[in-house]
């Protein structure tokens, strides 16, 4: 029997999957407390993707990161894809200062100043479009 057709594979495999999502969602974390001290950085998007990582994982760690101080915006994009007005307003703040700092810092030819000012737009507009919690 070949060994992807053993009856422990199917177990061995979910257990690589979970360790992947639990690896995952340490780096989100990471990179969210990171953010919490760096400007411009964002903190809610990675502890979202962590969350998301963990409920498909680790129940324990999701419950963990849920109710931390960070739980609030958690709750509120879970249960209903919110994003409150003061985290909306931040966001796009530091969307227009990361692009003032890229136009200003390295003085880019059309097509990329175009290019990443429409995608900084897109992901305002998402930002904008979201339902207060």
């Amino acid at each position: 029997m070949p060994d992807d057709q053993s009856p422990t594979a199917a177990p061995r495999r979910n257990l690589v999957i979970k360790a992947a999502y639990i690896g995952l969602g340490l780096v989100m974390v990471a990179l969210g407390i990171i953010g919490a001290f760096l400007p411009l950085m964002p903190t809610t998007i990675f502890l979202i993707i962590a969350a998301w990582c963990f409920a498909r994982s680790s129940p324990r760690l999701e419950a963990k990161l849920i109710n931390s101080r960070f739980g609030a915006p958690l709750r509120d994009w879970r249960d209903s894809g919110a994003i409150s007005g003061s985290s909306k307003l931040l966001a796009v703040f530091g969307m227009a200062s990361g692009y003032a700092i890229f136009f200003a810092t390295s003085h880019p030819s059309p097509i990329p100043a175009v290019a990443v000012g429409l995608a900084l737009l897109a992901c305002a507009a998402f930002v904008l479009s979201r339902p207060r919690p």
